[in-house]
């Protein structure tokens, strides 16, 4: 009897502290979606539609860039790094949200937790935006997504600029650990990301936030510009966490086509990158893909399209030129 009774007193806590943390992330939610709207035109694709942001001339002079960002965050990343920047060096950019990111729809479950199944949602998006072929620029996570748009959706990709990428497997990449596995269990993946995430995700934000810079310090107005607390919502923590646990599979299966690729590429990384470290993950991608340009910034980190963003958009100009003098040769 008094086994039931500690049983049932531990069992109530529980279910208070769940009841406050369910009450503390509808609150912090509705928070987050208030200081951080939808910033820019919704793209309807198969399924639903895909958020994005729009920056520079409508009719650019120098051409379009698709920037997509990497994990745990949103189209405002790579757009308030280096898209200012290119937006007034006479680009068109356009960011979006991947799919369950940001202010995108998931358009579907885990099934989008693949680079190859985004790629075909971004690809939609720009055939319906009516852009292409364009130098598409993926950051982290996104360096295996603008593989595979460029692989599977030529068309559309003019070039491509792979900055801090993830997109070749690397040693123990095929195992997910066990709490990634516990976490993607569908019961705990609604308990946790409905519950305890998001208030322990708010708390340490900051941190985090500054860590992925090192060695680099962060912006001080970083996390606002990026809107980085938007991955803090239900919906985009279980989005990510599926992101993050099928690439190990997804890599595997893309990495042996990437000898396939002909379109300008440049392979840009810090020499200094502890999160994505270049020996692992751009050195070896620059080698499998034919004719790449590889570039290792001395002492930068992982952050680089906001600590080397002179050096990134002068690459992205560079690989520009070297497009438009392929498409437009000078008579002798």
């Amino acid at each position: 009897m008094i086994l039931f009774k500690l049983i049932a007193g531990l069992l109530g806590l529980v279910a208070v502290g769940l009841g406050a943390g369910a009450l503390a992330t509808f609150l912090i939610t509705l928070r987050i979606e208030a200081r951080h709207p939808p910033q820019g035109p919704f793209v309807p694709v198969p399924g639903g539609r895909l958020a994005s942001i729009v920056a520079g001339p409508e009719q650019p002079p120098r051409g379009t860039v698709v920037l997509l960002h990497g994990a745990s965050a949103n189209a405002a990343d790579p757009l308030e790094g280096i898209g200012r920047r290119l937006a007034a060096k006479g680009f068109r950019v356009i960011a979006f949200d991947r799919p369950g990111s940001g202010w995108s729809d998931r358009l579907g479950g885990e099934e989008m937790a693949s680079p190859a199944a985004q790629g075909h949602a971004i690809a939609a998006a720009l055939a319906e935006m009516g852009v292409g072929p364009a130098i598409v620029l993926g950051h982290s996570w996104s360096g295996a997504l603008a593989t595979a748009i460029a692989l599977d959706h030529p068309e559309r990709v003019a070039g491509l600029v792979l900055a801090a990428p993830v997109a070749m497997p690397y040693p123990r990449m095929g195992t997910v650990p066990w709490t990634y596995r516990l976490a993607l269990w569908p019961p705990m993946t609604w308990v946790l990301s409905h519950t305890v995430a998001t208030p322990i995700g708010l708390y340490y934000l900051p941190r985090i936030g500054g860590a992925v810079f090192r060695p680099q310090a962060a912006p001080a107005d970083y996390l606002d510009r990026s809107r980085a607390a938007l991955v803090l919502r239900p919906g985009s923590i279980t989005a990510n966490l599926q992101d993050l646990a099928g690439l190990p599979a997804a890599l595997a299966a893309q990495a042996p086509r990437y000898a396939g690729l002909r379109v300008p590429t440049v392979v840009i990384s810090g020499d200094s990158d502890a999160a994505v470290p270049a020996e692992r993950q751009a050195v070896p991608l620059a080698a499998a893909i034919p004719d790449a340009r590889l570039v290792l910034l001395p002492g930068i980190g992982h952050m680089l399209q906001y600590v080397a963003v002179d050096a990134l958009a002068a690459e992205v100009v560079r690989l520009a030129d070297r497009i438009a003098a392929k498409r437009d040769p000078v008579a002798p």
